[in-house]
């Protein structure tokens, strides 16, 4: 346990390394483990503290696939999303279930930049795709 504490310590002290300049940010934890949601909400006030002002902020339960083995409830999960005014999704990388819509989500959150970038600018627009119907996990 000692060492996933200093390992969690190093990560935390990286990480405004990763997020510095970010316009999202992914927070995933896993349906079946309740300590991996306790966990996510330290990550949000971290982000919140130290992260861009504007970031989006979207939370995805993993694992959605496992429904006999729930230990988050998705009405609890999509609460506290509401109340931080997060993009919420249950997914699951195994079944690439609602991975697509994760993304669509994200980038209709993003203030779109301006069509006419200055000269020289490096940056890119995202485009929207046409949303396709979401698929319910469970």
């Amino acid at each position: 346990m000692e060492g996933e504490v200093a390992y969690g310590n190093m990560f935390r002290a990286l990480a405004p390394m990763y997020y510095r300049g970010s316009a999202a940010a992914i927070i995933v934890y896993d349906i079946t483990k309740e300590e991996t949601f306790s966990t996510l909400k330290n990550w949000v006030k971290e982000l919140r503290q130290h992260g861009p002002p504007n970031i989006v902020v979207a939370i995805a339960g993993n694992k959605c696939d496992l429904i006999d083995v729930r230990e988050v409830m998705e009405r609890d999960a999509k609460d506290y999303a509401d109340s931080i005014h997060a993009v919420f999704v249950e997914t699951s990388a195994k079944n690439a279930i609602n991975i697509n819509e994760l993304f669509i989500e994200i980038s209709r959150r993003i203030p779109s930049t301006d069509a006419n970038p200055p000269s020289g600018g490096k940056g890119f627009k995202l485009r929207r795709q046409p949303s396709e119907p979401k698929r319910s996990c469970c």
